[in-house]
Formats: C-alpha cells, sequence, structure tokens
C-alpha cells in the first residue's frame, strides 16, 4: 500500500509497479532497505529514479533495479 499512496503520481506507478513485480522475491535485508527507501521524500526518490540526481550510497543498487525496471535509464 505505501508504495502506491506516495503523493506524487509518478512515484505511485513507478513504485506499484515494481513492488506488484518484485515484493516477494526480497529477503528480509532488502525489505528492511525498501521499508527505508519508502520513508524519503517523493521527489527526492524521482530524481534519483529518474537519474536527475545520484541516489544516496545506502539506496543507489536498489534504486537502479528500480529504475531499470520502470525502464527509467
Amino acid at each position: 500500500m505505501r508504495s502506491m499512496r506516495r503523493g506524487i503520481k509518478e512515484m505511485d506507478i513507478i513504485l506499484k509497479n515494481w513492488a506488484d513485480a518484485s515484493l516477494e522475491e526480497l529477503d528480509d535485508e532488502m525489505l528492511t532497505l525498501y521499508d527505508r527507501l519508502l520513508s524519503e521524500n517523493d521527489q527526492d526518490l524521482y530524481q534519483w529514479v529518474t537519474g536527475q540526481v545520484s541516489a544516496p550510497e545506502e539506496f543507489a543498487a536498489l534504486i537502479e533495479v528500480i529504475a531499470t525496471h520502470a525502464g527509467a535509464r
């Protein structure tokens, strides 16, 4: 639910689609990281996913996976 009720429609779509396709495959460590990612500001997330701004190191690998899934890069 948190993946699709973000505030910015673009992030609703990107994160919901990725979550639908990927959440069941994530281990506990990645689920925890994704949960922390969902606490980040949508404007920042959008810039990270679209490559406008580099994501913080903590989230870089996960953002790359999400961006690739979304076709944003």
